[in-house]
Formats: structure tokens, C-alpha cells, sequence
């Protein structure tokens, strides 16, 4: 084990500070519910790392009453019990008084420690802690609280953790900072979609030519290219994730290790449907650098064969509407939604309304893609500076960059 810089400690979670439970108010008694000031905070709040409110508030007289109590301002709040744990270890720091239920656990820090230094010190130590202390055998996922008190933090002095806390919490806000531009953007392309796609937003020049109803197979049609399948081919395996996630590689395998031998090629403007998941968004056109993939029997293929009516591109953003994915749900037979499969033939006899200029298709295409491309742009720094800081993190909670502490 590496050894702590001089002036550092090794100290147990309990030692750092006070635990405290909550738990839930009676939702009988209507004078702690109605009319709450109290954020009461569980699981699904703790989606931000600064905890200031949340979705149910509770009374003074709850706090006066029940088994929940109030939890001081920068008190560290964890996880204890629920689904998410498979998955995060969620921890935030409190910027106000409030009360928690019984899922949650508060470290409310002794005198002398930074409460930043141990929110940030656990937020990088989630996958130990996940890995140490989660209980096995319970139907909840949930973390042992005595396990966890006897986790152990290495600690600087507090004039050093200070001095950590405020690098590392100036990098959380440049990460908030992104986030809420992200969730700006990605609302100003949900609103784009729905006023260009739907006529509601014209553009000059366009705004006196109605859109015009034309039926897919008027402008789509199936299409087969079974490949020449042998045991010692590489095959390029495509995909497509749900909610018009797009298309995704899976691992290349040989036609010896692959199921079927009925295999089909992709090409560049081709519009690819998973006919088992496609009631849940799994449709996409194929872009470039998905030409020339495989897939199996379990998705259909459409091609545009008239691309004086139809630009593909137009196509793959309305089929991203709510009106689209119905109709995809109205071409599918079963009995369960995630066991319908869709029927190419029922829906190339659906109808949609397209704009009857093909200009104006190409200008609707070309402002949803860079709406889309600027999100994707934002997303890829937001995740270049996240890796970055847990770089940071790691180096600064473990000494191997040292703040100075004149």
C-alpha cells in the first residue's frame, strides 16, 4: 500500500463526525404534509451533488413529531438503500436545513473537518464503497451503515482540505455549468422537433405550400441483400438502441460463432428498423460509417426510392415524433409490448405529411443536425472534463498532488 504524505491521517468514517437516520412522517396526518417549507429529501433527490431541495416538502411540526429531524447545512447525505446502488453510490453536500427519510443517512462532520473535503473524499471513493460495503442476499440493494462507518478516508490537515475541497468544487461548478447548458439545448432541439416537424414553424418562402400526405410506400420500400455467408467471415454486427439512440457496432464475429446464417448488408441513407424494439424508438437511418455491417432476419430495411419526394435525412428526424413511434406500435402484432413485432407490409400503408418542397425538407434536416451536433459537441467536453477532474481528484485525495499550505 502506498504511504500517506507526513501530516496526513487515516481515519474511519466514524471519526470524522455524527451519524443521523430519517425516516418518514405519517401520510395520514395532513399537518405534516400540506403546506411544507421543509425540503424532505430521498433516493430519487439525489440526482445533484448540492442538495438544496426536493420533490415533497414536510412541516415543522413533523419535524417536531415524527422519527425524521432536521440536518444542518453542509452535512454530507448518502444512499443507504435502493435500486440505484447497482449503479451509483449517490452522495451530496447540503446547502440549506432538511430532513431525510429512512433510506438516506447524514454525516453531520465534527468541528475541524471540512465537509467538503469528505463529501468529495466519499464521491471519489464510490466504487470501494459500493464494493466494500453493499449487503448480499437483500431483496433492496442497500449499504451496511457499520460497514460504512468503518470505511476509512485519508485525511490532510484542515487548512490542506480546505484548499482541496475549493479545486475540486470549482471543477463540480464548471461541470453544473455544462450540465444545465446541455439540458438548455437539448429542450431548444425537443422544441425545434416539435414545431418544425409538425408545420407549426414555417420558413419565408415556405409558409404559402401546404405539407402534403403522401403514404410510405409511395416514396419507401423493403429492400433484401443477403450476404454470401461462410464459417470464416468477419461479420460486422449493427445494432440500434432505443428511444432514437441511433446506431451502435456490436463485436465482430467470425460466421462460425454467429447464430444465423441469414445476414443482411447495410447501406449509407438506408433506414434500418429492429422489429422487436422498434414500439420503444429502435429505428434510425444508417450513416456512413455503419455502410457495409450485418444484420439478422429480426430487422427490416427500408431504402428511399424517391428521392425527389423524400429526403432521407427529413425522414430520420420525424421519425423521432411521438406520431411516428404510434405508428410503428399500430404496424406491430402481439399481445405485450415487448413482445410485438413490427410488419413492414401494414406499415409502408401508413401515411405521413411531408413538406412538398424538398428544399424545405433539407432546411428542416440541416437545423435539426446542428442542434444535434452542438449538443453532441457539449456532451463530449462535458465528458473530456469530468474524466479529467476524477484525474485530478484521484492525485489530490491521495497526496500525489499536494496544495500548498502557506
Amino acid at each position: 500500500m502506498r504511504k500517506i504524505p507526513r501530516g496526513w491521517e487515516k481515519q474511519e468514517l466514524a471519526e470524522l463526525g455524527r451519524w443521523v437516520g430519517g425516516g418518514t412522517p405519517s401520510r395520514s396526518n395532513p399537518e405534516y404534509w400540506e403546506a411544507g417549507c421543509i425540503p424532505w429529501v430521498s433516493p430519487k433527490d439525489m440526482k445533484t451533488p448540492i442538495i438544496s431541495q426536493s420533490e415533497e416538502l414536510i412541516t415543522p411540526k413533523a419535524i417536531q413529531q415524527s422519527s425524521t429531524c432536521l440536518i444542518p447545512k453542509k452535512s454530507i447525505l448518502v444512499v443507504t438503500r435502493s435500486g440505484i446502488l447497482k449503479r451509483i453510490f449517490p452522495v451530496g453536500l447540503t446547502s440549506r436545513e432538511v430532513a431525510i427519510n429512512q433510506d438516506i443517512k447524514a454525516l453531520i462532520p465534527s468541528a475541524g473537518t471540512s465537509s467538503e473535503y469528505i463529501f468529495h473524499a466519499l464521491r471519489g471513493a464510490e466504487d470501494a464503497i459500493r464494493r466494500v460495503c453493499m449487503k448480499s442476499g437483500t431483496t433492496v440493494e442497500s449499504i451496511d451503515l457499520e460497514t460504512l462507518k468503518e470505511f476509512v478516508l485519508i485525511t490532510p490537515p484542515i487548512i490542506e482540505q480546505r484548499k482541496i475541497a475549493k479545486i475540486l468544487t470549482t471543477w463540480e461548478e464548471a461541470l453544473e455549468k455544462l450540465d444545465a447548458l446541455i439540458v438548455a439545448k437539448d429542450r431548444r432541439k425537443q422544441a425545434l422537433i416539435q414545431q418544425l416537424l409538425t408545420s407549426r414553424k414555417r420558413f419565408p418562402g415556405f409558409g404559402k405550400k401546404a405539407w402534403t400526405k403522401v403514404r410510405m410506400n409511395q416514396v419507401l420500400e423493403r429492400v433484401f441483400r443477403p450476404i454470401e455467408w461462410s464459417a470464416e467471415m468477419s461479420l460486422s454486427l449493427i445494432s440500434i438502441r432505443r428511444r432514437c439512440g441511433g446506431l451502435f457496432r456490436r463485436p465482430d464475429l467470425l460466421g462460425s460463432e454467429y447464430k444465423t446464417q441469414d445476414l443482411h448488408e447495410l447501406k449509407a441513407g438506408d433506414f434500418l428498423v429492429s422489429k422487436r424494439q422498434v414500439v420503444h424508438g429502435a429505428w434510425a437511418m444508417v450513416t456512413p460509417e455503419f455502410e457495409g455491417g450485418h444484420v439478422s432476419k429480426e430487422y427490416a430495411i427500408f431504402t428511399n426510392f424517391a428521392p425527389t419526394k423524400l429526403y432521407m435525412p427529413f425522414f430520420a428526424w420525424l421519425a423521432q415524433t411521438p406520431r411516428m413511434i404510434r405508428l410503428a406500435r399500430v404496424a406491430s402484432t402481439g399481445v405485450h409490448i415487448e413482445k410485438l413485432i413490427f410488419d413492414p407490409d401494414v406499415f409502408l400503408r401508413e401515411s405521413i405529411r411531408i413538406p412538398a418542397d424538398l428544399a424545405e425538407q433539407r432546411q428542416i434536416a440541416a437545423i435539426l443536425d446542428t442542434a444535434d451536433q452542438e449538443l453532441t459537441l457539449l456532451r463530449t467536453q462535458r465528458n473530456a472534463l469530468d474524466q479529467q477532474k476524477r484525474g485530478l481528484m484521484q492525485k489530490l485525495l491521495t497526496g500525489k498532488i499536494r496544495t500548498t499550505t502557506k
